[in-house]
Order: structure tokens, then C-alpha cells, then sequence
């Protein structure tokens, strides 16, 4: 980023200010003059003196992000001063949410649809049943990011169902305090 001063033009900054633009402004590479009002976003909600010391504190390699990260926070307060970015981060986790609700449908749907593919005689019944409608139905859906524990829990409305009990969801065969793993009576 080439400085402003070098074209005999301030800074947005300085110009902001109505300073002059010195060699080494600290503001001339990250707010050409081009780009006035993103300047004027972030002196309005963060101030030119608190960026001029948080400019001041940060290694130069770093200092353009932090100007681009001001800038975006600036512009979403100016645009929504109650939330700022995070409506916009909010939005985008429900958006992400939805979607995520919406391609875990399709992929059960995916699943019910390749199961109805398979012919009947390939498919084998458990001894002592006469057909899968018998047999429990346990519903699991897929993890989803943030939400609840982070494990894969059960649901109601986008589910797998496999035809047969799962050996750790199965308590039906026999109570586990008489059998040999839940501490029993002392």
C-alpha cells in the first residue's frame, strides 16, 4: 500500500481531521483518500485517538487486518447500531443451521430412497421375526456445530432409522444393576 502522501493528497484520515498528512502518517496506508468514509465510520464509533493507539501497539504485519476488522465492525454499527456484526454473525448461524437441517433431510431421504432399491431377498430378517416392522426403530440424527453437547443425539425431525437395536441403546434384555456393570447393591 503505497502512501497517500506521495500524491500531494492526505489521507482520509488526516483529511477527516483536517490535519496535514505527514510522511509518516500512521493512517495513510490502511485509508487512502479514495475510501473517505471508511474513515469517517470507524472515528465515529471508535474514535481517531483510541485507533491511533491501537495502530501504535500492533506489529506492522498486523496492522492491516486490524484496520480491516475496525472498518467492518464500523460499518456494521453504523448499519445496525443495536447488534452491529453480530446480527450479521447471528443470521449466518441460523442460515448455516437451516441448511445444515435441510441437507440432513436430503440424506435421509438419500438413505430411504437406496433402501427401497435393494431387492427384498437380499435383505435378511433376524431370527424369530417375520419382517423389519417388528423389529424397534431407533431414530439418530447427524451433529450439528454449536448445538446442544456436541454428541449425536436423538430427533424427531430429520432421522436415521436402522432396522435393528443398537447394543448401547438397547436396555430391554436385562436390568443393568442385576447384570454386572452398574455398581448394584452393596
Amino acid at each position: 500500500m503505497a502512501s497517500s502522501s506521495s500524491y500531494n493528497s492526505p489521507c482520509a484520515a488526516c483529511k477527516f481531521l483536517r490535519r496535514k498528512c505527514m510522511p509518516g502518517c500512521i493512517f495513510a496506508p490502511y485509508f487512502p483518500p479514495e475510501e473517505p468514509q471508511k474513515f469517517a465510520n470507524v472515528h465515529k464509533i471508535f474514535g481517531a485517538s483510541n485507533v491511533t493507539k491501537l495502530l501504535n501497539e500492533l506489529l506492522p504485519h498486523q496492522r492491516e487486518d486490524a484496520v480491516n476488522s475496525l472498518a467492518y465492525e464500523a460499518e456494521a454499527r453504523v448499519r445496525d447500531p443495536v447488534y452491529g456484526c453480530v446480527g450479521a454473525i447471528s443470521f449466518l448461524q441460523r442460515q448455516v443451521q437451516r441448511l445444515q437441517k435441510e441437507l440432513d433431510a436430503a440424506n435421509t431421504d438419500l438413505l430411504r430412497y437406496s433402501y427401497t432399491d435393494i431387492p427384498p431377498a437380499s435383505l435378511s430378517v433376524p431370527p424369530g421375526l417375520t419382517s423389519f416392522q417388528q423389529m424397534p426403530q431407533r431414530q439418530f440424527s447427524a451433529r450439528f456445530g454449536n448445538e446442544g453437547s456436541g454428541f449425536y443425539r436423538q430427533s424427531t425431525t430429520t432421522a436415521y432409522s436402522f432396522p435393528y437395536a443398537l447394543p448401547w441403546t438397547d436396555t430391554s434384555s436385562e436390568d443393568i444393576s442385576e447384570g454386572g456393570g452398574g455398581g448394584g447393591n452393596l
